[in-house]
């Protein structure tokens, strides 16, 4: 007979994920849980899903609390760890399209709680009385969480329907302008609004605040491939948090990973992960 724990990984690696917007941390929870689960009474857990998932949430809850205080001390924008997922979403059912890399920094603005209701009630499916037994809180009181967070992510998620042969034909071109360091290729692609966050956590060359418009955002993202710790670096299409994005590799390395989203078929949001401290989930898929 399977394990329960190693039966339901991929469901708790996703909820701890989703929860924390790190691949490091959710590992550290999950072999929390496994601890957890290891020393329990196996007679007298009648449904161990049920209780993994508890476990995990609640281990995620204490972690994302505390470590409030250490994003919010954070050098430049904070960005979810990225993380690598199968092109095919159908083998990726507790992955694809909920792990966005836009939807992950909407989820940083909810409260801890109001993110574990959302996440369990709209993207796991538990009723509010299943919530409200994990989170050990009344029915009545998540049900209000979950309106109050459903709307607060409604209002704030981004809404981009993008035909996949659109996508992979803007990544394209992307990729190819930036390789060949041409500015004006480069702006072609990117949406008169553009806005540009890139995370290197004071390690790596980011820019600390927000970019604005095809003319910074381009010149930028040049000037950053072009320095020596980055030359001979190889940009490739590939699926990161269930979309296709770009993976920067250097020497074979994971140096960074770009997701965006399309508007009329030019890039509007675009987030650069560079920190060498959160591309662990870029080296492997994660939750296996």
């Amino acid at each position: 007979m399977t394990d329960p724990y190693l039966e339901h990984r991929r469901l708790l690696f996703a909820t701890a994920y989703q929860m924390l917007g790190s691949v490091a941390e959710a590992e550290d929870v999950l072999q929390d849980a496994w601890l957890t689960w290891n020393s329990a009474d196996r007679a007298a857990i009648r449904h161990p899903k049920a209780y993994l998932v508890r476990t995990v949430t609640n281990l995620s809850l204490n972690r994302l609390t505390s470590s409030r205080a250490t994003r919010e001390t954070y050098v430049g924008p904070w960005l979810p760890e990225p993380l690598l997922t199968a092109p095919d979403a159908a083998q990726e059912t507790e992955l694809a399209d909920t792990v966005s890399t836009a939807l992950l920094v909407v989820l940083e603005t909810l409260s801890p709680v109001e993110r574990a209701v959302f996440l369990l009630h709209e993207v796991f499916g538990y009723s509010h009385a299943e919530i409200a037994d994990i989170l050990e809180r009344p029915e009545p009181t998540v049900r209000q969480i979950a309106h109050r967070a459903r709307e607060h992510i409604q209002a704030r998620r981004p809404r981009f329907d993008t035909d996949p042969v659109e996508r992979e034909e803007v990544t394209a071109r992307f990729i190819t302008a930036c390789a060949g360091g041409d500015l004006n290729a480069v702006m072609e692609v990117l949406a008169p609004d553009v806005t540009l966050w890139s995370d290197g956590g004071g390690k790596v060359t980011a820019a600390r605040r927000p970019l604005y418009g095809p003319d910074h955002v381009a010149r930028w993202m040049l000037g950053v491939l072009a320095k020596p710790q980055t030359a001979g670096g190889v940009l490739r299409p590939a699926t990161i948090n269930g979309e296709l994005g770009v993976l920067f590799t250097v020497q074979g390395l994971p140096a960074g990973a770009l997701t965006f989203d399309l508007a009329d078929g030019r890039i509007q949001n675009l987030r650069m992960q560079v920190n060498p401290d959160k591309l662990g989930g870029l080296a492997t898929r994660p939750g296996h």
